[in-house]
């Protein structure tokens, strides 16, 4: 376990995402210090929240305003931190611009850790879709942390999302075992939560492209902001936390299941008025989160 959570100062990056803005509050609940590395081209409705944060926390909460291609940027924002938790996504749109920028920015984030002393840790925010887009997923019983997707089948069905969160997890592990840096990460299913229709609809409907396909896989998942900000949070206090994890609640498995997300998303998202759900056929499940199970019972017990 570490030490004290108030003598410890740790960053966001990106703080302006909407998974990024639910760490940092529980961070700062925990009495930890928080910087917050906000892109300058970041959520701007996010980042007005941050700063009425900052009013209310006093000396808790630094704003970074960083340029994820200017290394010594983020440099500055690490400065006498001990942990990064690395939340990168686009609010533009995904495309293969999307993917080498964020690829770029993730490359300089885990560089400029390597460079940072007091750094501990890396959790690194990934998504499920690094692991579940390949041809071949129906053939395996058991899609866990070792499965990775296939960058050309990516490329192939311009699955742009999942291609950036691909390459940029395979770019941070690379670059973070090379410099022997302490790293976990992530990968969360489809985020849902409070107003994320309003505020995360980009990232939300990227995530989605080829959901059917991923329905009809058994690969189809979603977990709540609440939980997953706790779970970054948690492997970065438990010392054997390593590797990736899966994270997500439920696996969307039946039609009824698929309606209770699409209802979740609204207004982003919505059912015609006259559709009626008529199948009953459940879907086989693939995904298995043994490991995150593993993580979370250490913690209780």
């Amino acid at each position: 376990m570490i030490e004290s959570h108030e003598k410890l100062t740790v960053c966001v990056l990106d703080a302006s995402t909407y998974v990024g803005f639910w760490i940092l509050k529980k961070l700062l609940n925990r009495g930890y210090k928080v910087h917050a590395a906000v892109r300058k081209n970041g959520e701007k409705e996010m980042i007005k929240k941050i700063e009425v944060i900052k009013e209310r926390t006093e000396s808790k909460l630094t704003i970074f305003m960083v340029d994820m291609l200017d290394y010594h940027s983020i440099l500055e924002a690490l400065k006498s931190c001990s942990a990064l938790f690395c939340c990168l996504d686009s609010s533009d749109k995904y495309d293969s611009i999307t993917v080498d920028f964020e690829v770029r920015g993730t490359i300089n984030a885990v560089e400029a850790c390597a460079q940072t002393e007091s750094i501990r840790k890396i959790v690194f925010g990934s998504s499920l879709t690094a692991a579940v887009w390949k041809q071949n997923i129906c053939s395996q019983k058991n899609v866990d942390e070792r499965s990775w997707s296939d960058q050309e089948f990516c490329k192939k069905m311009k699955l742009w999302y999942a291609l950036a969160k691909t390459l940029s997890e395979k770019a941070a592990w690379a670059l973070a075992m090379d410099r022997m840096l302490d790293m976990v990460s992530i990968n969360a299913g489809l985020v849902i939560g409070p107003d994320v229709a309003h505020l995360n609809p980009q990232i939300t409907m990227s995530y989605l492209k080829g959901a059917e396909q991923m329905y009809e896989n058994g690969v189809l998942a979603y977990v709540n902001v609440n939980f997953l900000a706790d779970v970054h949070i948690r492997a970065f206090e438990e010392s054997s936390a390593s590797g990736r994890y899966f994270c997500f609640d439920r696996i969307v498995n039946s039609e009824l299941e698929s309606m209770k997300l699409v209802e979740s998303l609204s207004p982003l998202i919505s059912i015609p008025s006259s559709y009626v759900c008529e199948d009953s056929e459940t879907k086989t499940e693939r995904l298995r989160n043994t490991k995150l199970g593993n993580l979370i019972n250490l913690r209780s017990s």
